[in-house]
């Protein structure tokens, strides 16, 4: 396998090997998406990512070549020490200045830190392991220009296709719901990956979603700073679930206008105030407080564009004719008025 990387001249070849490469990095990454993987991906190798915690076994790595990312964990270093003298080349990329402790001078000491024990301290290690280094900027390669490093060139990152953002902005009131909806995500981010999840909350609605992909958690934000926020554009469907407790029971219909103004499409529960409003399957969804139920019915509207697009106009022509007609009307609209 001839493994190249890409220079501000012509691609160079680094390695001959007729094994796997084998990727470290600690978690994903912008240094490996943007630098390493395109690198290697232009070159055709075959690519087994690793991560700290999952070495692999020491006889498969005769006639590979391992390129570690911005760190060097002490149990990949013992490994590496003792098949060092089977695999075809090691490489070790940075996209800062990780090799020089005194580069990070004024940053937090836990990163400071973690950059001198995962690699600063690992510099000469590195350089009797007859390392290759990869590095990100041409201020790196003359810094480290005794190390005969390789310039590697960044690669865009394709745009995501058919992305759909679900949201559910609900306040501090709303831990039941939010707390009700984490099986609800998990799974529809699982069975869609082309589903993105934003949330409104603090620490505790971090330490919750925290180890689902694709989750962004917002810090609340004052009424007139939310309402700006809402009218960025990107949702795609807005969620509602009120689950059937007293505190719930005055809860007016105004997140159908906020999902709506922010060119949404809401699911809403039964016996609300937005279910007095909404139409199930013309202005949104309105669904039962059933988790499978609710996966099913975002998982439709996701997958289906065109019958979000409808369902937004509907809403649209909705808040619209309420606009109008002013206060109270929308519950002489749904019939339920006087």
């Amino acid at each position: 396998m001839d493994l190249s990387v890409s220079t501000s001249d012509d691609a160079v070849p680094v390695h001959h090997a007729d094994g796997v490469v084998y990727l470290l990095d600690e978690q994903a990454n912008p240094s490996t998406d943007y630098f390493v993987m395109p690198a290697l991906k232009s070159a055709g190798s075959r690519i087994e990512r690793c991560g700290f915690a999952d070495p692999p076994a020491r006889e498969r790595l005769a006639g590979s070549v391992v390129v570690l990312v911005r760190y060097v964990p002490p149990a990949w270093a013992r490994l590496i020490e003792t098949a060092r003298k089977d695999l075809s080349g090691l490489v070790f990329f940075m996209d800062d200045d990780v090799l020089d402790w005194r580069a990070s001078a004024g940053m937090p000491w836990r990163y400071r830190i973690k950059l001198a024990r995962l690699a600063a301290w690992r510099r000469n290690w590195l350089q009797r392991q007859k390392t290759e280094l990869w590095v990100s900027t041409p201020w790196l390669a003359e810094k480290y220009a005794a190390w005969q490093p390789r310039l590697v060139e960044p690669a865009p990152l394709a745009a995501p296709a058919g992305a759909c953002r679900v949201f559910y902005h609900g306040s501090a009131s709303h831990g039941a719901e939010i707390r009700w909806l984490k099986p609800v995500i998990a799974e529809v981010l699982r069975r869609d990956e082309g589903v993105l999840f934003e949330i409104v909350g603090g620490r505790e609605v971090w330490s919750l979603y925290r180890d689902l992909p694709r989750v962004t958690v917002v810090h609340p934000m004052k009424w007139p700073t939310y309402q700006a926020f809402l009218a960025m554009p990107g949702r795609d469907i807005g969620l509602v679930p009120l689950l059937d407790l007293p505190f719930n029971r005055a809860r007016a219909c105004t997140k159908f206008f906020d999902i709506t103004r922010s060119g949404a499409v809401g699911i809403y529960s039964p016996g609300s105030a937005c279910d007095a409003l909404v139409r199930n399957g013309v202005e949104g969804m309105v669904v039962p407080l059933e988790r499978e139920a609710w996966v099913e019915a975002i998982l439709q509207l996701a997958g289906d564009q065109r019958l979000r697009l409808s369902m937004l106009k509907a809403a649209q022509d909705k808040q619209a004719t309420i606009s109008e007609a002013g206060p109270g009307a929308s519950a002489q609209l749904s019939g339920h008025g006087a």
